[in-house]
């Protein structure tokens, strides 16, 4: 090989090496999770569950995490033993002691342009607010994210958790109504991602309300992994599917709800949900 032509092959292979880095080269990786509150008692206590968690989270590496029921404590432990990633929401009562929506990105992938909350309820700007016979406040964590390289893109992803009673279910309803009808001012034209633990089943009004609106990126994603249950109360068996990921802008390339676990030890009583997705054509700026 000539001096010349090694030269050539040289820069295109460094060209290759260095594509990706130069723009938006891979699907957006996001996941939706129920965390389950940290407890210091019995075999389900936090410090037994969090190495098994840090390592899911680790292997599954998402750019985006939705997270339900988590503590500030936990979110703590998280990003210290993931360091690449940060956190940010307040809790349910708009402090810190009680059960957030904390949202996990990694600023190596993504920049956080904007972000804030509103409850689910009569009154959503009114911190800690709950309507429609509930017991708790819900609420519903947001940030406008825009992809780092030389392509960037932004979108918004919302993270909610609706109420959990069986005498809730047109609390659900009118919570994913009220979620649809903030949509469009906080996106204002961008891609969605809507994160969640509905604690609604495929048959169920509120799902009827969401997937109407939005894409269910399990029914319509290319590639499916993993049972569609998700729910399973640290036995490992599903029997209830009610943890889901929305879209708007975006296709599906791959999801897959994620069992892994060591031994008998599983990070939570839910299974994550974890999605590759990619912009949908026209969608995205």
């Amino acid at each position: 090989m000539t001096g010349f032509w090694r030269i050539i092959c040289n820069a295109a292979a460094l060209a290759a090496t260095l594509a990706p880095l130069s723009g938006w080269a891979r699907p957006l990786k996001v996941m939706t999770f129920n965390v389950r509150y940290a407890s210091d008692e019995g075999a389900e206590r936090w410090a037994v569950r969090r190495p098994v968690m840090v390592e899911l989270i680790r292997r599954a590496a998402p750019d985006l995490i939705g997270t339900q029921e988590l503590l500030q404590r936990q979110g703590d432990d998280l990003t210290r033993a993931l360091p690449g990633y940060r956190w940010f929401g307040r809790d349910r009562r708009g402090g810190h002691d009680d059960e957030h929506m904390g949202i996990f990105y990694r600023p190596d992938r993504l920049t956080l342009i904007r972000h804030g909350d509103f409850w689910l309820s009569d009154t959503p700007d009114m911190v800690g607010s709950r309507s429609w016979g509930t017991d708790l406040p819900r609420m519903a964590n947001w940030g406008v994210f825009e992809t780092k390289g030389a392509e960037r893109r932004r979108f918004l992803f919302v993270d909610t958790h609706l109420p959990h009673r069986d005498e809730d279910a047109e609390a659900r309803d009118r919570a994913a109504r009220l979620i649809l009808s903030r949509l469009p001012a906080l996106a204002q034209g961008l891609p969605v991602v809507l994160a969640g633990d509905m604690n609604a089943r495929p048959d169920s009004a509120a799902y009827r309300t969401l997937a109407g609106a939005m894409t269910d990126a399990w029914t319509s994603a290319a590639e499916r992994e993993g049972p569609e249950m998700t729910f399973h109360d640290f036995t490992g068996t599903p029997d209830r599917r009610i943890d889901y990921l929305f879209l708007r802008g975006f296709r599906a390339d791959h999801i897959a709800t994620d069992r892994w676990h060591r031994g008998a030890t599983y990070p939570s009583d839910h299974f994550p949900v974890r999605a590759t997705l990619s912009f949908a054509a026209g969608h995205g700026r």
